[in-house]
């Protein structure tokens, strides 16, 4: 996790405040699937305690864990783009405390305000660039002959 990635340190108070307005807290239990890889993506969460483990399906073999999620870090970035459909599936690793937003209310905020909508983009797509580099790293780590030699 980087600081540019999370919600208090991406977003303006302004922003984050009017962000917040659409959140709902809720729980998983560990073990509990929030969302699977090509299902509908509707939502988003931010954690307040515990551990999320996105992965990514591969071929002929279990899902494989490219990044454990934790305190204030944006799970799911798909809600964003269309057609609005889940790049990895998350599941919590342990008791997740978290705020949970509608993604249809964001959208339309953003829609509404270009600023806020900008703001909005801008982090989601900080979190994109680092999940990507962040599945490069670990993928190559399990299946490259060399790994990845720690490479960024």
């Amino acid at each position: 996790m980087t600081s540019a990635t999370t919600m208090t340190t991406a977003l303006e108070p302004e922003h984050r405040e009017r962000l917040m307005r659409l959140a709902r807290e809720v729980s998983f239990e560990a073990g509990t699937h929030l969302f699977e890889e090509g299902r509908r993506a509707d939502r988003f969460w931010i954690v307040r305690t515990g551990t999320v483990a996105l992965d990514l399906r591969v071929p002929g073999r279990r899902p494989a864990v490219v990044e454990s999620l934790g305190h204030g870090e944006l799970i799911g970035w798909s809600w964003h783009f269309p057609p609005y459909v889940w790049h990895l599936g998350a599941e919590a690793t342990s008791p997740v405390r978290a705020w949970e937003f509608d993604a249809e209310a964001v959208r339309e905020m953003c829609a509404a305000d270009p600023e806020f909508g900008r703001a909005i983009a801008v982090w989601v797509g900080r979190v994109v660039a680092q999940r990507l580099q962040a599945s490069r790293v670990r993928l190559l780590d399990l299946y490259a002959p060399y790994g990845s030699g720690g490479l960024t």
